[in-house]
């Protein structure tokens, strides 16, 4: 019994990451499939020609509708467009705020030249002599850092990602000192996160927090429109 237990369980070990993959990819390729195709034409639409739907067809269309749109707005036309459109949700009370916040989360997160959120720290959460994993958006600014430039200190803006679930969680301000840098990469201790501290980094050299800070703080220098 104890021999087919192992079985089961190296086979489970397996298994079950490919099937819950699987089962992610197509529901997403389904969740868009059921967004683009009704506004298809018929003419263009293969499963009006064939015996059985195809599926990521809508997602094809979305990706090369996304990547169109891209292309005319690098242009001079394109952003007059873009520019008008952006006037004119600026003069709606609610939606402009709904659009400047999303729109500037979307730039910090895909700018290719954005740092943030490329370096993993831990703090002292929830309380003194707990350590939680978080990950180091960007340094204070506005009013939030003028509160606290008097007496010198600096803060620094931390998301802390929950387990398993990282796509909530919190932001902190917290200051620098007590943010104690971690080398490991960001997909390493996100892995730590989702798996409650299972599944940890691999292959990784043991360095000092001293050591650690000076390659963090070479990453926070290097981004003076996020960090400083």
């Amino acid at each position: 019994m104890t021999r087919l237990r192992n079985y089961f369980l190296t086979g489970f070990v397996i298994c079950a990451p490919l099937a819950i993959t699987a089962w992610l990819t197509w529901s997403f390729v389904v969740w868009v499939d059921s967004w683009v195709k009704p506004y298809i034409p018929s003419a263009y639409n293969p499963d009006n020609y064939l015996f059985f739907r195809v599926p990521g067809f809508g997602l094809v269309v979305a990706l090369f509708l996304i990547t169109l749109i891209g292309f005319l707005t690098a242009s001079l036309i394109g952003k007059t467009i873009v520019g008008w459109g952006e006037r004119m949700l600026g003069r709606m009370p609610l939606v402009r705020t709904l659009y400047t916040a999303l729109k500037q989360i979307f730039e910090t997160v895909f700018a290719s030249q954005s740092n943030s959120f490329k370096t993993a720290a831990l703090i002292e959460y929830p309380r003194r002599g707990i350590w939680s994993i978080v990950l180091i958006a960007t340094t204070a600014r506005g009013e939030i850092a003028s509160l606290f430039e008097a007496d010198g200190t600096e803060l620094l803006a931390v998301f802390l990602p929950p387990t398993p679930n990282p796509t909530s969680g919190f932001l902190l301000y917290v200051p620098r000192e007590d943010v104690k840098i971690l080398n490991m990469k960001v997909e390493d201790a996100m892995k730590l996160v989702i798996s409650a501290g299972i599944v940890g980094p691999e292959g990784e050299q043991s360095v000092t927090q001293a050591e650690a800070s000076r390659i963090a703080e070479g990453r926070l220098a290097s981004q003076p429109e996020e960090i400083g």
